[in-house]
């Protein structure tokens, strides 16, 4: 299976973040098992459905269906790119692009956005198990190198 193709985009979950009240997506249940630090693993309930929140200021990261569990930055053993701004948070978790790397890519005429779609077709990905999203990082890659304009 391929993370990045167009038939496993993760759907828009129809629960919102019990924080913020923003509507989350739903993630894949081996993200938070890849994801979480052992002490947050140790708490998960397998049985519920669990959605990613993007919003930047919501501390919030994952949350339940039911509303019973929330995890937050701390619990996750990465930096969540929607919610830290530091230029060493990836924006691409499987090959790497930090932003301060994309930064540098642009100011010596790189295309990282190929780099990163030639490893893509060549089924390297792993965003359900790198990405904290729990799915493909290239609209948060373009749409950040399209903010540096």
């Amino acid at each position: 299976m391929d993370c990045c193709a167009p038939s496993s985009k993760v759907e828009t979950a129809k629960t919102n973040c019990p924080s913020c009240g923003e509507k989350g997506k739903s993630v894949p249940l081996i993200t938070l098992k890849s994801l979480l630090t052992a002490s947050s693993l140790e708490t998960i309930e397998p049985e519920n459905t669990y959605s990613f929140c993007p919003t930047s200021s919501c501390n919030t990261v994952y949350f339940s269906d039911t509303h019973t569990q929330t995890f937050e930055e701390d619990a996750l053993k990465v930096p969540v790119f929607q919610k830290n701004s530091s230029l060493q948070v990836p924006v691409c978790y499987c090959f790497d692009w930090t932003r301060d790397r994309l930064i540098q890519s642009v100011n010596d005429n790189q295309r990282p956005i190929e780099h990163i779609k030639n490893h893509v077709q060549s089924n390297r990905c792993g965003c359900e198990v790198n990405n904290p999203q729990g799915a493909c990082c290239l609209g948060n890659v373009t749409a950040y190198l399209r903010s540096l304009n």
